[in-house]
């Protein structure tokens, strides 16, 4: 749609109501007559005459459109057959067309006549003629009158820049007056009529990609009367909405966040819209992942606890749907790093509490998750890991925490803080303590959140065993693949382990990959062995990503583990589809 169409859209119902009939009639057949002269005659007596008369003319076209407004267009020509002559000499008025609110109004008054739904030819000619008259008006003018030339010039325009310096001002005077509006309050002298932002908003939709139309969309989403119902079109909403995730348009985060919360299907489909581009590739690496969650603005919108909430149980839903698939998982875990740091870095002092965004959560894990393992030192992270293994194991095993949730709720709340699981993992694998039962648990946890007290100490009983035998292994001079798997090995003497479990021991022994030091030297014949099918290359592959994604936020210094763990990566994706 073009900026022109913009000038038809913008009169709306501006006038006092239509006077009497008898009035009208009077008025309609001085300014026919007017009009008449001032087309026949262009001395300078007569375009005095148009200036002296041009605040009168421009008051009686608000009264032919309070008139016009509420016929069809059938009904106009009956009542008015002379119309269409009296609009048209207004429309080559040059002088008319330059005052104030006059071209606006016009051009509203000429859409009143454009028939939706012709049912002849009559009426199709009829459209054709009208738009012919607004395509004149909003075209670039090509002025034969000297004067009006030099009056075009003399207010800084060519008449080739005319029309959109003219949008351009029509654009910031409706913008400044609706500001004012929020400002002014319940002054109701001074407030712009709830009906006329409405009707702003209503023949805004089709213009919503125009440029030159950004302030205006901008400020209706921004306005915030004090009327009980909302006031702009949900198509408006829509319109607005759509253009933005196809980024036709740019809007700053206030108001995007305006749009989210004022209309709560937009919120959604824009949430929907970022599940779509995390699954239209095969593999979105974490970095990926970050551009596509940071380019949709809803982790920094989710600032706001509403649509935190929301955007929230729609993650919820889909780790539901998807029986925590670990491409949720990922996204769930970036979606809450740059949430943090939209928060961090847009509060100073935190204008929410973190009770807000997890009003379900005990305060004191929220505020243990959320502790950045950066700012610790790496010799003291097993604090903070068996703070919060404590604190989820006594909610999920105590049934006195029902206020908190059961295991389920428990879990989604800690798999946004994943890192602290991935951490754990490493630890445990390095380490050359005993490991620790609240590590134990937290891993076996993290891994499979529905498994019962039985199940759950069945798995830390596989897990620890299979780190013993890593241990020793950890400092062997002749470390061979086959010694790897022998040490990850099913005892025969128990039931299989479920799936869940050998997917965690596969974490370990990749951890053991790179960072045994005779690790690196079997890494590629034990990943083979590890990763037969193309799922379990999947597994790897994301796997390897999450670890170097996490060592780069944590800025570990571990330069062959890292360059082991990249080259890993790519050489998985060269030789599969994961990527």
């Amino acid at each position: 749609m073009c900026a022109h169409c913009f000038l038809q859209c913008l009169a709306g119902p501006f006038s006092k109501m239509a006077q009497d009939s008898v009035g009208f009639s009077s008025d309609y057949q001085f300014w026919m007559q007017k009009l008449s002269v001032w087309d026949q005659a262009s001395t300078l007596e007569t375009q005095q005459d148009t200036c002296l008369h041009l605040p009168r003319f421009q008051e009686f076209l608000r009264q032919v459109y309070e008139v016009l407004k509420e016929m069809d267009s059938n009904t106009i020509i009956e009542r008015f057959p002379t119309i269409g002559q009296l609009l048209a000499k207004t429309c080559w008025n040059p002088f008319i067309l330059a005052f104030d609110e006059s071209q606006k109004i016009l051009i509203w008054c000429l859409c009143c006549l454009i028939n939706k739904e012709p049912q002849n030819s009559e009426e199709s000619k009829l459209n054709s003629w009208t738009r012919g008259l607004l395509s004149h008006i909003l075209s670039a003018f090509r002025f034969d009158t000297k004067e009006v030339g030099l009056f075009t010039q003399g207010l800084g325009f060519a008449p080739a820049d005319y029309c959109p310096g003219l949008l351009k001002n029509m654009v910031l005077s409706l913008v400044s007056e609706l500001r004012e509006n929020h400002l002014n309050g319940f002054n109701t002298q001074r407030r712009m009529v709830p009906e006329k932002i409405r009707f702003l908003s209503r023949v805004c939709i089709p213009l919503v990609t125009l440029p030159d139309i950004e302030p205006l969309v901008e400020a209706l989403l921004i306005y915030h009367g004090h009327e009980p119902q909302e006031v702009l079109w949900p198509e408006f909403f829509d319109a607005v909405n759509e253009a933005f995730l196809l980024k036709k348009i740019s809007l700053p985060i206030s108001a995007v966040v305006c749009l989210w919360l004022r209309h709560l299907p937009s919120l959604e489909k824009a949430t929907l819209h970022l599940f779509d581009k995390l699954i239209s590739s095969q593999r979105n690496f974490l970095r990926r992942i970050e551009c596509f969650l940071k380019d949709s603005l809803l982790p920094e919108a989710a600032c706001h606890p509403a649509i935190f909430r929301i955007v929230d149980e729609m993650f919820r839903y889909a780790l539901l749907e998807t029986d925590g698939a670990p491409e949720v998982l990922a996204a769930i875990q970036v979606f809450t790093r740059c949430f943090v740091e939209a928060l961090e870095k847009k509060n100073k002092q935190l204008k929410f509490t973190f009770k807000t965004y997890f009003p379900y959560a005990s305060p004191s894990l929220v505020m243990m998750l959320l502790q950045h393992p950066k700012e610790i030192p790496q010799e003291l992270w097993h604090q903070p890991l068996k703070h919060i293994s404590e604190m989820l194991r006594e909610m999920v095993e105590d049934q006195t925490h029902g206020s908190y949730g059961g295991p389920f709720e428990c879990w989604f709340l800690f798999v946004h803080f994943g890192g602290w699981a991935d951490i754990a993992a490493e630890q445990l694998v390095m380490s050359e303590a005993e490991p620790p039962e609240a590590l134990l648990w937290l891993l076996a946890f993290s891994y499979s959140p529905r498994d019962r007290s039985l199940q759950r100490a069945q798995t830390m009983t596989e897990v620890k065993a299979v780190l013993g035998h890593l241990k020793k292994l950890f400092r062997s001079p002749t470390l061979s693949a086959k010694d790897l798997q022998a040490a990850a090995a099913e005892s025969q003497d128990r039931d299989p382990r479920p799936p869940l479990c050998q997917k965690l021991i596969r974490r370990l022994i990749l951890n053991f990959l790179l960072w045994a030091p005779g690790g690196h030297v079997i890494a590629r014949e034990v990943i083979t062995l590890m990763a037969p099918t193309d799922e379990l290359t999947h597994e790897m592959t994301g796997l390897l990503d999450q670890t170097l994604y996490r060592w780069d936020h944590l800025c570990m210094e571990a330069p062959k583990s890292r360059k082991l763990a990249r080259e890993l990566l790519e050489e998985l994706c060269l030789a599969g589809t994961a990527c």
